[in-house]
């Protein structure tokens, strides 16, 4: 799990894991989680003396969270605003091409399918020719198309997570150091 190198008004450095910000503001100092909503861990001091502990507490609440909610997925699950039709993210079309040594042109749509740490695939779902092109197959293919992007959403959905519950195992091990029961 990426972390980075926090120093505080007192001036101690701590190494915060990702999803854990540092809030400082006039009374209120402690750790704020961002994982699955937002809670805040008071150092429950004015001068950052319980900065430590309050940042241990964070950290297991964060691990509690990653064990047991799904990784916060980056996915585009709405289409973009600049998109001209009405079809859902990443698939477009209908595509309307001629094939070399062919006499018609046939349509499909255009799939583009998410893999979590990979480039995405790219795939075509076939609608007809313009003699076979019918509303009844073109709500077909959609449907195949949706179908195909919904469970290359869902294979990046389970990899990201169990990606992020991996990460964690090595957070825990620091935690438990950071605790003094390592």
């Amino acid at each position: 799990m990426n972390t980075r190198s926090v120093v505080i008004f007192s001036g101690e450095r701590f190494i915060v894991p990702q999803c854990i910000q540092r809030i400082d503001h006039l009374s209120t100092h402690g750790w704020q989680l961002r994982y699955g909503g937002t809670k805040l861990f008071s150092d429950h001091s004015q001068d950052g003396s319980g900065a430590r502990r309050a940042l241990a507490l964070a950290t297991k609440e964060l691990l509690k969270r990653i064990a047991t909610l799904p990784a916060p997925s980056r996915l585009r699950r709405t289409p973009s605003r600049k998109k001209q039709s009405d079809l859902p993210s990443g698939i477009s079309g209908p595509i309307v091409r001629q094939r070399a040594g062919s006499r018609v042109r046939d349509c499909s749509f255009a799939v583009t399918l998410p893999r979590f740490g990979e480039t995405p695939l790219a795939r075509s779902v076939y609608i007809g020719t313009e003699n076979t092109y019918t509303a009844e197959r073109y709500a077909e293919a959609l449907e195949r198309a949706i179908k195909l992007r919904e469970k290359a959403e869902a294979a990046y959905q389970r990899a990201a997570t169990k990606a992020r519950r991996e990460e964690a195992k090595e957070l825990k091990v620091a935690l438990a150091s950071l605790l003094g029961r390592g």
